[in-house]
């Protein structure tokens, strides 16, 4: 191991929407810091031919570029309201350009491992182009993303096909001319199928619960960028949003969807109005959940059995922080979130931070770039202002404020770090103010 020291750097790990938004953070109040990032370049899950991205040829965000953006980098007008991930990719170039960060990463290089050094330093493994490197740092930044570790469920019995997650989906060739079944109907299972019903024999859709479906158009705008000043109580929100649904989208129960268990907005809603526009036209089904796997077919809940020749897992992922001892993020592991106050800060180490940690419908770009500020300014007041850094250390210790909203989310683990985007981003910059 190669021995090699910066003891008065941060650490930033991940070089996507989060650890840029770090590094730019750390970058404006003076802080010296050092990324790593196991791609050959900027860009996150967004720069599809990364080692771990995520995205597939026809991926584009699902929230408008004027919700998403960073504030102070905004898209260019040209690019489309929902720009696609080789926008994207160029966007965070452009961003990364701009502000000088790409120097400031050592690419093609993976985290191995993080902790704390015993004298209030870290101390960071890595293994790149120089081998395994060992460096000491003031603390770490964990912005590495929260959509690699794909969830892959089990089941009963055996298939002979294809089972094929997600992550590793990127071209609905590969589905060309066969029979597909896609299990789940998040927003990626509902972009595979609407790519699939182009390319495969037959399209069926496995869905154990209901869902609400967003079009990313209403009156001629992209849908989030309505009612974007002070927000609705939740009842009244809830009440009127559903009913501007059914009228733009209709009823998803009448295209073969279960009745949702939830209201609208207590789960991430689906950003996809074109599954029912297929469903409509009977060019993919929707079918129950799947009960076990049977040679060169599915059985399902309500006993019917139907033959496949590819399975597709829209099962979505798993948190993943394997460089990090969970007992640092008083994490008790899959099927739950870290406990951090404000999804940010750990009470077991005051030099160990998470950005990107957050879900939240509209939350954008500039909440993780909010998140990256109040670290920043939290570690500056620790010298500048020791007393208001000491004030969010005790409140780091002291009970979790209620980022809900008023919302009641389902227990489900991927909405174990969803918060309410206006009860968040209020309290983030509630904490920065208080640094100031």
């Amino acid at each position: 191991m190669t021995a090699d020291t910066s003891p008065g750097t941060y650490a930033v790990i991940g070089a996507g929407p989060s650890g840029l938004a770090a590094a730019r953070n750390l970058q404006r109040l003076g802080l010296p810091w050092a990324g790593y990032e196991l791609a050959e370049g900027v860009g996150g899950l967004w720069d599809i031919g990364g080692p771990r991205s995520t995205v597939y040829e026809s991926a584009h965000l699902i929230s408008s570029k004027r919700t998403t953006e960073f504030t102070e980098f905004p898209m260019r007008d040209e690019v489309a309201d929902y720009p696609s991930h080789r926008d994207l990719l160029g966007y965070f170039r452009d961003f990364a350009s701009t502000y000088s960060l790409t120097d400031g990463f050592a690419f093609g290089t993976e985290v191995v491992e993080a902790k704390p050094s015993g004298d209030g330093g870290w101390l960071v493994v890595s293994e790149g182009p120089d081998g395994r490197v060992e460096r000491r740092h003031a603390g770490v930044i964990a912005a590495n993303g929260t959509l690699s570790e794909p969830s892959v469920p089990s089941f009963e019995g055996t298939f002979d096909g294809e089972v094929l997650h997600t992550s590793a989906y990127k071209s609905p060739t590969v589905l060309a001319g066969k029979r597909v079944l896609i299990i789940g109907a998040g927003n990626s299972g509902c972009d595979i199928a609407v790519d699939a019903v182009h390319h495969a024999a037959s399209v069926d859709m496995s869905v154990r619960r209901g869902y609400y479906f967003v079009p990313k158009y209403l009156f001629g705008r992209p849908a989030d960028t309505l009612n974007q000043g002070r927000p609705l109580p939740p009842r009244i929100k809830q009440a009127i949003d559903s009913r501007v649904l059914r009228l733009f989208t209709g009823d998803p129960v009448k295209f073969g969807f279960p009745k949702p268990d939830h209201k609208i907005y207590e789960s991430h809603p689906i950003v996809n109005s074109l599954v029912l526009h297929h469903l409509g036209h009977g060019d993919l089904s929707v079918r129950p959940d799947v009960r076990r796997l049977d040679g060169d077919g599915v059985v399902f809940a309500d006993g019917s059995r139907t033959a496949y020749d590819v399975v597709v897992l829209a099962t979505g992922y798993h948190l993943h922080y394997p460089f990090l001892d969970p007992a640092l993020l008083r994490w008790a592991g899959r099927g739950s979130a870290p406990d951090l106050y404000l999804n940010i800060f750990t009470q077991e180490d005051p030099n160990l931070f998470v950005l990107g940690m957050i879900e939240a419908s509209g939350i954008g770009w500039q909440g993780r770039y909010e998140q990256a500020e109040l670290v920043a300014s939290y570690l500056q007041a620790r010298s500048a202002r020791p007393d208001a850094a000491r004030g969010l250390e005790a409140r780091v210790a002291g009970p979790r404020p209620d980022l809900s909203g008023g919302y009641r989310y389902l227990g489900l683990e991927r909405m174990s770090y969803y918060v309410n985007k206006d009860a968040y981003r209020s309290a983030v910059r509630a904490e920065i103010e208080r640094l100031a």
